[in-house]
């Protein structure tokens, strides 16, 4: 599995999610599903090499402001499509929200991100992105990258969605979603991000509590596509009822990424 992680010199949790077996007998290509962090902080030789790889569509799954406090960089002359949502709330990030207002240690951490992982499925920025998503898989050439600000929630549910569609084991989906932990080094980054919050909160927390926040477990995930099945009876009832991806498109989309 960790041959599936790219390293760059800026941009983290950079990875291929394609390559897997599905249910069909077919495989997912290698090369075109990919998934990462936020690009603001990029090098010029990270954009060198994300200009190697092929990719026509991005879609960036932050909010109006998190996209403008931490644009995007692009490769030079990169003719892509980037798909995002135009919904502000003009309110800060559910994140931001609950470390003003929350002691961050690993009962909190988990609580806040169970409550994320229920409510993301629904969310109407998140279901008109999905679905261009989706459409884009269908109807576009070269590679795909999914990205939000880490690169592990937001983007780790679209991710695991896909899997779903086209049939990728559950095992194999899960496995996926948790490479973020292996992916970025949690623990040598939660020293530097506890300074951060305590200057921006004015409280402490714990090394855990730090690590807990900056990585993903298989129960969040499972939490969100219980949501989905309370709420649509089904993974794929949701798929269609609320992201328009009917057989064709999903027969669509499977022709063009398997290899």
């Amino acid at each position: 599995m960790t041959g599936r992680i790219h390293r760059f010199e800026a941009l983290e949790n950079f990875r291929d999610y394609g390559d897997y077996g599905t249910a069909a007998g077919r495989r997912l290509a290698r090369g075109r599903l990919f998934r990462s962090a936020h690009q603001a902080r990029v090098s010029e030789a990270d954009l060198e090499r994300l200009a190697g790889l092929g990719i026509a569509t991005v879609v960036d799954l932050r909010r109006p402001g998190e996209r403008r406090e931490q644009p995007s960089r692009r490769p030079r002359g990169w003719a892509g499509q980037v798909i995002e949502s135009a919904h502000d709330d003009e309110g800060d990030a559910p994140h931001i929200t609950f470390l003003k207002t929350s002691d961050l240690t690993v009962e909190s951490a988990r609580g806040f991100m169970s409550r994320v992982y229920r409510q993301l499925p629904f969310e109407p920025p998140h279901l008109d992105v999905f679905a261009r998503y989706f459409r884009a898989l269908a109807d576009s050439e070269g590679a795909v990258l999914i990205h939000c600000a880490a690169g592990k929630d937001r983007t780790g549910l679209l991710a695991a969605l896909t899997h779903h569609l086209l049939g990728v084991h559950r095992d194999d989906m899960v496995e996926d979603y948790l490479l973020t932990n292996s992916a970025v080094d949690l623990a040598a980054r939660a020293p530097a991000i506890a300074r951060q919050l305590e200057a921006f909160t004015g409280r402490p927390a714990s090394h855990e509590a730090v690590v807990a926040f900056l990585g993903v477990e298989a129960a969040w995930l499972e939490t969100a596509l219980a949501a989905i099945a309370e709420a649509y009876g089904s993974v794929e009832a949701y798929l269609t009822q609320a992201l328009g991806v009917d057989a064709g498109l999903r027969d669509r989309i499977g022709q063009r990424l398997s290899s």
